[in-house]
């Protein structure tokens, strides 16, 4: 058994799993704050600061001055202001990826239309191949 967990860790692509996992985790710290640290306050900005997180239906049927107030009540509540916010967040943040990852093709794109120098063997053995042609 221990000779099968070894074969198992020791193939290739468990390795590469492990590395899309970690550079995955880093990534979405880099998205998250420039969603948050650039793009909100922007936003905010814009929409001069509308927050949907206080929007909510309390199902007792009594009416509360804010989210607060009908959670301290113990008054089962739909939050779905919350819902809305996090939303448009998915949005913003799925939007930033797609605008990356465009980015990130398009500059692949490039660097491979990039006519690239030969190495330098293959150079020297087209030298003497035209040489021996002559």
């Amino acid at each position: 058994m221990l000779n099968e967990f070894k074969n198992f860790i020791a193939r290739g692509n468990v390795f590469d799993m492990a590395v899309g996992i970690i550079i995955g985790a880093a990534f979405t710290t880099i998205v998250n704050s420039l969603v948050g640290d650039l793009i909100m306050p922007i936003i905010g900005v814009i929409t001069s600061g509308v927050d949907f997180s206080d929007l909510f239906v309390a199902l007792d049927g009594n009416s509360y001055a804010n989210l607060e107030a009908a959670k301290t009540a113990g008054a089962p509540v739909i939050t779905y202001g919350v819902f809305i916010n996090a939303v448009i967040n998915f949005l913003i943040v799925s939007f930033v990826i797609f605008m990356l990852v465009k980015q990130v093709n398009r500059l692949k794109k490039e660097e491979a239309a990039a006519p690239s120098e030969p190495p330098a063997d293959v150079k020297l053995l087209s030298e003497i191949r035209d040489l021996l042609k002559k």
